[in-house]
């Protein structure tokens, strides 16, 4: 017989990037009496990990529970970024509705249409919190409008249409229901959990049924499976199956060693967890995303949401350029493999493949933040590689036509740059699907694009809009082949001899081009060293030194004047790269290079191809 749990409610936390859920999440914590009185919190104390922290994004799911008037409030934190989408929707499954977090200044984003649109799909009743209320341009009641707006445009029922909205700045810790209180402090969206997510319902007299959603991993016990107890109940050594409802070989018998619950931040030991309680589950090496643990005389596995195919890969390559090595603590091609599949631990949204050559590897993703964040983390752990351009996965449709991953771009910049943008994503096959007005003289652009046309363009599209435009992107979709693009129009600088960068050879190089390096750096023939003005590709000497003679002229001495160069972030860096060329990357380096240094064998390549 099914029972209500009603001392127990399981939310997750939606928004779009940087609309303040974390911080939402950090507020409910301290408020709900999880930390001591004087125990030091850092801020956004969900983001664990150091990129989320730097970045200000959340890339991976966490679980966090908090308890209010005798009621466990199971939260999950979820990611905005539309690469990591896969988390978003599998996480979904574990809670029994959302709390949908929205700026008061920006309004719905594409994001929150993308995560709403799954929230409604799976009839998850959902609280509006409209947050930063108490930004100088905050606009509540027309965001309120907006919400209402989108919730209509995604066929929201009639139920789903009068979702209570909630007030809050979490900054300063205050939630009202009405824009006219004055609010004190979080409790009026605690009562408004209670009242309007429902309690989890299941059998506790049924045989155990537990989906597994999303997987941690610890150093010390390997795998940890994290999921909802559907029915029924799991104890601590109890004997269970493990079988997937999408892959008939999954059948395996296992014991639980260890199980636990959330409570704050922490996992609390638990013997034994009853439906609609978030479990984690160690010591099954074997656990995977979408598997459900069952007992063993009636397995009955769960349906799944499938994961999304990634869009674009990457080759993974042991670094040879002449400077390999120096730099990393993990160079061959045996640590770069135990990495990357390592990762597959945790990112169920990665395909790593192995190649011909046993020193690359093919990495396939959501999209470039997704895979550049995988570059950034193995950097900081001291490898050393090389990564080639991102190249974007075709398929084949049921007519034999080449199909590719699309795009929705939301663009919006001021009034002046929209000419430049369309013009640039038009010849980037690029369709300009809708654009609007907003009063504050800015235009919002939605474009249909291939996901192919947007790599590389993030940089040029913050120089083109003064740094002032925003950019959001959400996977469409495959759609037929759009025809080729013409991607880069200049050429690279490429340092003609191995050494050391001197001021004398790097001031005459400057006049071909933009550099990004400076004196003193190391550098090798075939490395990049700046960008040409033109198209082609030159080689220059930067590491000529002046020839001097008896006589002096007097004034040939001051000193030259260089400009500074242009230092390239990760992102930038494989935004630049063209399709023969590779990034190097170390711990304390991103340098830029030929795919072949020698500039004989580079130019009879480069005649092959065309010939």
């Amino acid at each position: 017989m099914k029972i209500s749990r009603e001392d127990i409610r399981n939310v997750a936390i939606i928004a779009h990037v940087d609309h303040g859920k974390t911080t939402l999440v950090d507020e409910l914590l301290k408020q709900s009496g999880t930390f001591r009185e004087h125990q030091e919190v850092v801020e956004r104390v969900m983001d664990s990990n150091d990129i989320e922290r730097e970045r200000g994004i959340t890339i991976l799911s966490k679980n966090t529970a908090v308890t209010y008037d005798g009621v466990k409030i199971n939260i999950v934190d979820t990611p905005g970024h539309a690469d990591f989408g896969g988390e978003v929707e599998r996480v979904l499954k574990m809670v029994d509705g959302v709390i949908l977090v929205v700026d008061a200044f920006e309004g719905p984003m594409p994001q929150t249409k993308f995560v709403l649109k799954k929230a409604l799909e799976l009839n998850h009743p959902v609280i509006v919190c409209v947050n930063k209320i108490d930004r100088p341009e905050a606009r509540p009641e027309e965001v309120m409008d907006e919400v209402l707006e989108l919730f209509l445009e995604l066929d929201a029922d009639d139920d789903q249409l009068d979702s209570p909205f909630v007030y809050a700045s979490a900054k300063s810790g205050i939630a009202m229901l009405e824009l006219n209180e004055k609010g004190t402090d979080m409790r009026p969206l605690f009562e408004t959990i209670i009242n309007h997510i429902p309690a989890p319902t299941g059998d506790p007299d049924a045989d155990t049924q537990v989906l597994i959603s999303t997987i941690d991993y610890n150093e010390y016990v390997g795998r940890i499976g994290v999921g909802k107890v559907e029915n029924g109940s799991i104890k601590v050594n109890q004997d269970v199956l493990l079988v997937n409802h999408h892959d008939a070989s999954v059948n395996k018998k296992e014991r639980i060693s260890k199980l636990y619950e959330f409570s704050g931040l922490d996992k609390v030991d638990v013997r034994e967890a009853t439906v609609g309680s978030i479990v984690a589950i160690s010591g099954i090496p074997d656990i995977h995303i979408g598997d459900t643990i069952c007992a063993p005389d009636n397995p009955q596995p769960l349906p799944f949401q499938k994961i999304s195919d990634p869009t674009i890969a990457m080759q993974f390559m042991v670094n040879d350029s002449p400077l390999a090595g120096q730099e990393g603590k993990y160079v061959t091609s045996r640590h770069i493999r135990d990495r990357l599949f390592r990762e597959l631990n945790t990112d169920v949204s990665l395909r790593v493949e192995e190649m011909e050559s046993t020193d690359s590897f093919k990495v396939s993703g959501r999209g470039e933040l997704h895979l550049s964040v995988l570059i950034e983390n193995m950097r900081r752990e001291g490898y050393e590689f090389a990564v080639s351009k991102a190249e974007v996965l075709y398929r084949t449709d049921e007519k034999g036509r080449k199909t590719e991953p699309m795009e929705t771009a939301i663009i919006d910049v001021p009034d002046e740059f929209s000419g430049i943008v369309i013009e640039k994503l038009s010849q980037r096959k690029g369709e300009l699907q809708n654009m609007s007005m907003s009063g504050s003289g800015s235009t919002r652009l939605e474009f249909s694009i291939p996901s192919r046309g947007l790599i590389g363009y993030r940089g040029e599209f913050l120089t083109d809009t003064k740094g002032t435009g925003i950019m959001n992107t959400l996977f469409d979709g495959y759609g037929p082949y759009k025809g080729d693009i013409q991607y880069r129009k200049q050429g690279s600088l490429i340092a003609y001899e191995s050494g050391e960068t001197i001021t004398y050879g790097l001031f005459n190089a400057q006049e071909r081009g933009l550099l990004f390096v400076g004196p003193g750096e190391k550098v090798y023939s075939g490395m990049i060293i700046g960008q040409n003005g033109k198209t082609d590709d030159i080689e220059v000497n930067v590491c000529k030194t002046k020839k001097l003679t008896n006589t002096r002229a007097s004034g040939s001495d001051d000193a030259l004047k260089l400009t500074p160069p242009k230092i390239l972030s990760l992102e930038q860096a494989l935004e630049f790269i063209d399709t023969d060329e590779l990034v190097e990357i170390t711990p304390k380096n991103i340098r830029l290079r030929k795919k072949i240094l020698d500039p004989t064998a580079r130019y009879r390549a480069k005649r092959n191809s065309q010939g």
